[in-house]
């Protein structure tokens, strides 16, 4: 075991620095898991896909796309919407 004596000044900034560095990790790890679990409405997946808002819906109708509906309002969820991308990539490629 190693003793090392330094100033407060040091020990300050040394603590100050890896309690920044864990937290910019932590935040940014947080903002990805969240905009995963974002869901989204009809228009935003619309302009997500790249499509028309009713190819989106006829999309839902024939169940290509999972929604849930909640009063009025279709969402989407961001990942089941980019697993669904990935299967339909893989089965592309598959023919």
């Amino acid at each position: 075991m190693k003793i090392i004596i330094t100033k407060q000044e040091d020990l300050e900034e040394l603590v100050q620095t890896s309690v920044q560095k864990s937290l910019k990790q932590f935040y940014s790890t947080k903002r990805e898991k969240e905009k995963l679990n974002q869901n989204l409405s009809v228009r935003e997946t619309a302009t997500f896909l790249n499509v028309s808002e009713l190819t989106v819906r006829n999309y839902i109708k024939r169940g290509l796309i999972k929604a849930d509906k909640i009063g009025n309002r279709v969402l989407i969820n961001r990942k089941k919407l980019e697993a669904t991308l990935k299967e339909v990539k893989s089965l592309k490629y598959k023919r």
